[in-house]
């Protein structure tokens, strides 16, 4: 909304300011950021009240049983609030005729929704763990679907991989390139809502990641700096830094509640619209390999659960105490502020490590 009131800077020359995307991204940051200080205290309050409380006993996995009881009662769902500041301000701050933003908010919403749903599930219905694996999965693949698509046939977007350290190595997937949106849709959702089993673990991560991607959509969207790094040019990219910076406002503003020990947990309502809306910004501005690096930490959590499943079944052996990694740390003797700690250091130091890619071409 306020992008277009640079169409005014001839009345007021300083309407310009809104032209410019490392302003608006700013803002839409701090606008985030407030409104989820701002209304965090009532949202918890109010789910309180309604009694959306985390069940923190878990017939499967007793053995988390001592660490998890000091979280029992504790009120989830608070994704709502991170999604709701997300889209709020993005619709404030962004150029809302660039379809890249309109794609990533329909993603954030739309998995919002199928996260929104499980945990319903999950508190309305005893024992129950929300929806079905299959259901869950079944939604995210038709959205993915529909980002593949969205790409293979927009005349301005590309099916084309850009391989990172090589300089004009590409892979053209043509129309396998839907599968491969798919795969990371599905992939990113779910390793950030495995990642949040720790107070602060998975939005901290989060805001390491889009800090990141706000960084690569501003360099692929700016014409000069995308040539000089080699870099796939995308005309209008770089609109997205202000989704990013708005996700890093909404990051710092919830961890504010969601610290260790929280006073509130984003439930699958946040982590599944969070890691999916991660992973199109990436595939948008031809960061998709990068994503691995970036996004190491859920990256890591994701392999450790495949690893435990596929180790189980073919062997009868488990290699971890539990999974996803940070339950076998726990276990492991850790403490849980420890571990949220150096996983956050670990996000960090492959943020930095996804940055120095740039120049090595």
């Amino acid at each position: 909304m306020f992008y277009y009131l640079a169409e005014l800077r001839d009345v007021f020359f300083g309407l310009n300011i809104f032209r410019y995307i490392t302003f608006r991204a700013g803002m839409a940051a701090v606008t985030t950021f407030l409104i989820c200080l701002i209304l965090g205290p009532y949202f918890i309050r109010k789910l309180k009240e309604l009694k959306v409380n985390e069940i923190a006993k878990r017939d499967d996995a007793p053995a988390l049983d001592h660490f998890q009881a000091g979280k029992e009662g504790t009120p989830t769902m608070g994704g709502i609030f991170i999604i709701g500041s997300i889209v709020l301000s993005v619709l404030l701050w962004a150029d809302l005729s660039n379809p890249y933003v309109v794609l990533t908010l329909m993603t954030c919403v739309y998995l919002a929704v199928v996260g929104g749903v499980d945990d319903y599930i999950k508190l309305t219905q005893k024992g129950r763990r929300g929806l079905s694996k299959r259901s869950k999965l079944f939604w995210q693949i038709v959205w993915g679907a529909v980002v593949g698509a969205f790409i293979y046939l927009h005349p301005n977007t590309s099916t084309k991989l850009d391989v990172p350290f090589l300089k004009d190595a590409v892979i053209d997937l043509g129309l396998f390139y839907i599968l491969f949106v798919v795969l990371i849709v599905v992939g990113t959702s779910n390793a950030v809502n495995l990642t949040d089993g720790l107070d602060g673990l998975a939005i901290g991560c989060t805001l390491m990641v889009s800090i990141t991607l706000a960084i690569l959509s501003y360099i692929t969207g700016h014409l000069k700096f995308s040539e000089y790094l080699f870099l796939p040019y995308v005309a209008g990219a770089g609109e997205l830094a202000i989704v990013c910076a708005a996700i890093m406002g909404a990051s710092l503003g919830f961890l504010w509640f969601n610290c260790y020990p929280a006073s509130i947990f984003m439930g699958d309502v946040g982590s599944l619209a969070l890691g999916g809306t991660l992973g199109v910004i990436s595939i948008l501005i031809k960061k998709e390999m990068l994503l691995v690096i970036m996004g190491g930490v859920f990256v890591i959590e994701a392999l450790s659960v495949i690893l435990q499943v596929v180790s189980f079944k073919l062997r009868g052996k488990r290699i971890f105490k539990m999974s996803p990694l940070h339950h076998h740390l726990q276990l492991s003797g850790l403490k849980e502020s420890k571990i949220i700690t150096r996983f956050w250091i670990l996000a960090i130091i492959l943020a930095l490590v996804t940055l120095t890619t740039l120049k090595i071409r």
